[in-house]
């Protein structure tokens, strides 16, 4: 069965790796908090969905 096209697309980004090592850390807060796993990624998404205002998606 195929998969459903999703609507997102992918990027490739640089970041510092100190920033990539402290976003680690925070996902790991927010994964205890929440019950569930956040990743450093869900972290970033979530600051720029925030930061500009943007519509709420569903993660697929």
């Amino acid at each position: 069965m195929a998969r459903p096209k999703s609507e997102n697309v992918q990027i490739n980004i640089s970041i510092p790796a100190e920033w990539k090592k402290e976003l680690e850390n925070l996902a790991r807060i927010y994964s205890v908090e929440e019950g569930e796993t956040v990743t450093f990624l869900d972290l970033m998404r979530r600051g720029i969905q925030e930061k500009y205002q943007l519509g709420v998606r569903d993660n697929e």
